[in-house]
């Protein structure tokens, strides 16, 4: 399993300012509590939901680090998946050296 970003959305993710995502999959590939590798730390999935894609609204597609609905779309749409999910998560940075 995993939950990879394009490259413009992983420096905001890694400061915290992105906290979501929405997928559009044909089955789920990540679960609540999952940690999936991101630069230097990891995302954690915090939580999960499946949702209809007219619930997808321009807000949400802001938060996602997207310019609007329209920009969101044209990444999430790329494959066959009809299942949209929207996903919350916290990004981990590296341990502290000890």
């Amino acid at each position: 399993m995993t939950l990879s970003f394009t490259k413009p959305l992983r420096g905001p993710i890694m400061r915290g300012e992105i906290t979501c995502t929405v997928r559009i999959w044909r089955n789920l590939r990540v679960k609540t509590g999952g940690r999936y590798a991101l630069g230097p730390g990891q995302v954690e999935v915090t939580r999960i939901q499946h949702v209809d894609l007219e619930d997808i609204t321009e807000e949400i597609a802001r938060a996602s680090g997207f310019r609007d609905l329209q920009d969101l779309m044209a990444v999430a749409r790329h494959g066959s998946g009809e299942n949209v999910y929207l996903i919350d998560f916290v990004y981990e940075g590296p341990e502290p050296a000890q």
